[in-house]
Formats: C-alpha cells, structure tokens, sequence
C-alpha cells in the first residue's frame, strides 16, 4: 500500500464526495445545530484521513482512520436521525447510509493494512 498524497486514498475521495452532498442536502435545513453536526462529522472523516496520512507514520495514520470511521458511524446515526425528522427523503437516507457503510469499510480496510505493516 504506497500513496504519495492522501489525495489518492480512494477512502478520502469518498468521503469528500459525502461531504458535498451532506452540504447540498442540507444547505437550507433552518434546524442550525444539526446541519452543523452533520457537517462537521462528514468532514471530520475526510479530515482526519488527511490529517493521519500527513504524520508520515503508520501508527499515527491508523489512530486517525480509527477517528475518521467513528466520524463515519456519527454521519450515519445523523441520517438516521434526520430521516426521522423528515429532513431526508427514504431514497436520500438509504444513499447516504450506503456511502457512509462503503466508505467504513475502506477505513476498516486500510487499517487493517497498516496493522499488516506494523507488526
């Protein structure tokens, strides 16, 4: 597993896809807390795959994909929610739910192989 930037993690492409769709979906949502939890959630998964690769060092990247995939659950229980509150059509929930699942395992997948490295 060899990336020059974080830019070429497929994980962080995803997830900054989610992030635009998260803001586009609630852009106009007037319930402000929300919105801004959901949003920061989303980009917190984006973040922190960033932020973990840029340490240069496996045991540090593997701590923030582990941050970036409970960021991941955390925009999964806001959709949840957010269906509930009718903000969120069944198809634009069941999407989301599915992107937020994908974008898990790829955590779950690259931590995995950083753990592979490090021992």
């Amino acid at each position: 597993m060899k990336f020059n930037t974080f830019e070429e993690i497929i994980a962080w492409q995803k997830a900054q896809e989610l992030t635009l769709i998260i803001y586009n979906k609630f852009n106009n949502i007037k319930d402000y807390s929300f919105r801004d939890q959901i949003i920061r959630a989303s980009t917190s998964i984006m973040n922190n795959i960033a932020e973990g690769f840029e340490r240069k060092s496996n045991k540090d990247f593997s701590k923030f994909l582990f941050i970036a995939k409970g960021s991941c659950g955390e925009v999964r229980s806001m959709v949840h929610l957010g269906h509930s509150l009718k903000y969120l059509s069944e198809s634009d929930s069941t999407d989301l739910n599915n992107k937020t699942i994908e974008i898990s395992k790829m955590l779950s997948g690259l931590i995995k192989a950083l753990y592979t490295l490090q021992t």
